[in-house]
Formats: structure tokens, C-alpha cells, sequence
């Protein structure tokens, strides 16, 4: 079993390690703090399961997936975060995830999940599933920030952060126009007339810590 985690806190890479090495005896680990570090690692060897957090320096764990998913599209992507399975856990398996669970989750629940993954299956935790289930069975109309495209989701979360256009320009490698352009749509989609609607929309939807 080679296992790749990719989390920008070392403490919590290590818990990770501890959690599944308990289980995986002879489990071989490559570690990742930065987006850039997990695609360069999964692009150069091969991993039977990556244990990606979705919130990194650089690129984003939402860029990572996207990326890992064209050039390893076998390889299963468990996602770990700190956001509520609900709002990011239906966009992240549409993209391409094994899996999602929250970092609040017991070990067991982690290695339950691993295994599942690298079996070739789908993890949600049971909470998840039913509320899935729920929105299957009945007509709802999508929430906001679901009408916007997985970039423009992105620029939401950076502006409800408090970061300027120039900021948001810079950490994505974009032009300031080309921000400008996402947070004019972003505006139109969502029906908000400026950032600190969004920003409130945000905050209050658990899409931003």
C-alpha cells in the first residue's frame, strides 16, 4: 500500500500517518505540504489512494483534484477538510473525488474510508448519504453558490476571505481584469449587488472559516 497525504500542517500529516500505519502495516507514505508538492508526487510515482485537505497554500486542493484527476485519472483522491461535508462534498466528487470526510471524523471512519477508495468505491459518511439521498427525492432549487462554475467558487471564497482583487490576482496566477470578470459573474449568479454581500452569503453558509 503507498499512501500519499497532502496537508500544509506537519502535525496533522503526522496524526494521518499514525492513524493509518496502525492499520496498514506495511504501508510505505509520501508526504506533500503544498499543492504543487501532491501533483508533482502523484505525476512522478505511483500511490494506491492520495489523501488530499482541500484548503493548501498555492494551488488550492480543488486545482489539485481537477489536475491529478487528467493526468492520474485512476488514482483514487480521498478528500480531508475542515468545511461542512454538505457544502463542498457534492461539487468535490463531481470533479473527480474518491471520497470526502471532514477532519473531525473518527480514525476508524479514515481507514474505513481509505480501504473503500482503493477498493474502487465511493466514500461519504452516512449523515452525507442521507442528506444526498434527500436531494435526490425531492425538488429543490440549488443554493447560490451552486450555479457558479469551480473557478468562480474559488474567487467567492477568497473575496468572503477579505482578500483584494490584486491578492486574489496573484495567489491564482490571473490577470486582475480576469478576477474582476470572475466577481462580476460571481455577483450576477448569486443575485448579490457587491463583496460584502457575498462575504456575509459566505460566512453564513460555512464557505469560508
Amino acid at each position: 500500500m503507498r499512501i500519499l497525504i497532502a496537508d500544509d500542517h506537519a502535525v496533522v500529516r503526522q496524526g494521518l500517518k499514525q492513524i493509518l500505519a496502525a492499520e496498514f502495516k506495511q504501508a510505505v507514505f509520501g508526504e506533500a505540504s503544498t499543492g504543487q508538492q501532491a501533483m508533482e508526487l502523484a505525476w512522478r510515482e505511483n500511490w494506491d489512494v492520495l489523501v488530499l485537505d482541500i484548503t493548501m497554500p498555492g494551488q488550492n486542493g480543488l486545482d489539485v483534484l481537477k489536475s491529478i484527476k487528467k493526468s492520474r485519472p485512476r488514482l483514487p483522491v480521498l478528500m480531508l477538510s475542515m468545511h461542512p461535508e454538505d457544502q463542498f462534498a457534492v461539487r468535490m466528487l463531481k470533479i473527480g473525488a474518491a471520497g470526502y470526510m471532514t477532519k473531525e471524523s473518527a480514525p476508524a471512519e479514515l481507514v474505513g474510508a481509505v480501504k473503500k477508495v482503493v477498493s474502487g468505491g465511493r466514500y461519504v459518511s452516512p449523515g452525507l448519504a442521507e442528506k444526498m439521498a434527500a436531494y435526490l427525492a425531492i425538488d429543490v432549487q440549488s443554493a447560490p453558490h451552486e450555479r457558479l462554475s469551480d473557478r468562480e467558487f474559488v474567487v467567492l471564497r477568497l473575496i468572503a476571505s477579505g482578500k483584494t482583487v490584486s491578492t486574489i490576482a496573484q495567489e491564482l496566477s490571473l490577470s486582475v481584469k480576469t478576477v474582476s470578470t470572475y466577481r462580476t459573474r460571481i455577483l450576477v449568479k448569486t443575485g448579490m449587488q457587491n463583496s460584502a454581500e457575498l462575504t456575509h452569503y459566505a460566512i453564513q453558509n460555512q464557505l469560508v472559516n
